[in-house]
């Protein structure tokens, strides 16, 4: 278990990489007026993805760890899974012609996701220790 735990932990700052590459790419998409590549497409696919793999391990070691369900604990998970939902509301525009809406929306969803990452990890005991 210490071994997911650590890769549990490790995997949330590829998630703050991906979502930070993302949300440069998407606003320079928007300000430059682009037109919406594979590449933008596959950020926010890489963003989804690694939020559901450090979901599902979580979810492994929430049941795992022992100690019981303390509240923090629950607390952290119900906010990631709300992080999770809104990731994958993304797919709502994902046949959408509209560059500039793809772009704004995948931005929005990208800061909002990461606003509730950044709170379930708080809810955590240490937050964003190293």
């Amino acid at each position: 278990m210490d071994f997911l735990l650590t890769l549990h932990g490790e995997i949330r700052w590829l998630v703050a990489l991906v979502a930070a590459a993302a949300i440069v790419k998407y606003v320079l998409g928007l300000l430059l007026n682009q037109a919406y590549r594979p590449v933008d497409r596959g950020l926010m696919a890489a963003f989804t993805g690694l939020l559901d793999l450090n979901f599902l391990l979580g979810v492994i070691l929430l049941f795992g760890l022992g100690g019981g369900l303390p509240m923090h604990r629950i607390e952290h998970a119900v906010t990631m899974l709300l992080a999770v939902i809104v990731a994958h509301s993304s797919a709502a525009w994902r046949k959408s012609e509209d560059a500039t809406r793809k772009f704004r929306n995948n931005l929005i969803v990208i800061v909002v996701a990461m606003l509730l990452v950044i709170v379930g990890v708080i809810r955590l005991r240490g937050g964003w220790v190293f």
